[in-house]
């Protein structure tokens, strides 16, 4: 396993800031109600939540975008909103972290997609989903491509951030992989199931273990059916990693000259994995992006996710918080 230690660490995380990403994929906002439970319904057997706060966060390839600048990289985002509130408030949202948003699409009467959560005491109570998943086409797919080719011509590599709400399709991950393999650019990959055989040759894929599991027809169980499907992914996307993220059992990652490394997690609580995928494939790219090798990038990536699930929500984290992880985790002999 790769020796990562105190200098390679800092000087990887320290380049952070030298790093352009071009993000493709579905922006979406995520609000929040929070607040307690103390008593059922007369009206219905439900619990009532008694609101306390509200709060608003980003989601999908939004909060991807937002990984990215919190670790100090340039971030370029290009996907479409609606014409309506959801979508102004996340448009603002983004460019207050920084995040370049000119290559995100308006399109009248389509509604950004919004999922509400209800969170009582750290526990979700229930989810409303506001949405449209219609491929995009004409026009609408034009401008993305535009400008999706001036954000991978300005970047160092390109995330697809894929949860099936119409942006990343057949044709614009098509489109994508072109123009990041004429540009040599690197590409990484959180997928979705439906379109796995569209991503040969990319550089690295991130799903989770259910994504994969869907992808090649078996359900992972136990080590064996991981190592198949793990496999099998590999050899039939020709990825440099096929890295297989597991909740709180941390990251499996199958690696095109035959290595296989496990990354256990380093949580020591897991709250809510919300969000954790998308942390993944940021910080695998940004590193990736400063030179780490495909190893170092994921062994920075698994403590990063590791961070954020154990808060409730998406969130993200800078280069200082990941730091602190790996002496946090024992690795003071390494890294501090």
């Amino acid at each position: 396993m790769t020796n990562l230690d105190a200098t390679r660490l800092r000087t990887l995380l320290g380049g952070f800031s030298r790093a352009k990403v071009a993000i493709l994929g579905d922006i979406m906002l995520d609000r929040y109600l929070w607040g307690a439970v103390n008593r059922i319904s007369q009206e219905a057997p439900v619990p009532i939540v008694e609101v306390e706060r509200e709060s608003a966060r980003f989601g999908a390839a939004a909060n991807v975008a937002e990984n990215v600048a919190s670790l100090g990289a340039r971030a370029v985002l290009v996907g479409i909103v609606g014409d309506d509130d959801a979508g102004r408030e996340v448009l603002s949202l983004l460019t207050g972290r920084g995040v370049d948003v000119d290559s995100v699409v308006t399109e009248p009467g389509r509604s950004t997609t919004t999922k509400l959560r209800v969170i009582a005491r750290s526990q979700q109570v229930v989810r409303a989903d506001s949405e449209v998943t219609s491929d995009i086409e004409g026009d609408v797919e034009t401008r993305i491509l535009d400008g999706l080719r001036r954000a991978v011509a300005d970047s160092d590599v390109l995330i697809v951030s894929d949860y099936g709400k119409g942006v990343v399709t057949r044709t614009t991950i098509a489109a994508a992989i072109s123009m990041a393999r004429d540009a040599g650019k690197m590409i990484c990959v959180d997928p979705k199931e439906s379109h796995f055989a569209s991503y040969v040759g990319v550089t690295a894929i991130t799903p989770n273990e259910k994504e994969a599991g869907t992808a090649v027809g078996v359900t992972i169980t136990d080590e064996n059916t991981l190592l198949s499907v793990g496999w099998k992914l590999q050899k039939q996307l020709g990825a440099e990693c096929v890295a297989v993220t597991r909740g709180e059992q941390g990251m499996s990652l199958f690696m095109s000259d035959g290595e296989l490394v496990h990354l256990p997690t380093v949580a020591r609580e897991v709250f809510d994995v919300t969000g954790a995928g998308d942390t993944v494939v940021s910080v695998l790219a940004v590193a990736l992006a400063v030179g780490a090798s495909m190893e170092e990038a994921a062994i920075i990536a698994n403590h990063a996710a590791g961070l954020v699930i154990r808060e409730v929500g998406t969130v993200s984290v800078g280069p200082a918080a990941i730091e602190r992880s790996f002496k946090d985790a024992g690795e003071g002999e390494r890294v501090g």
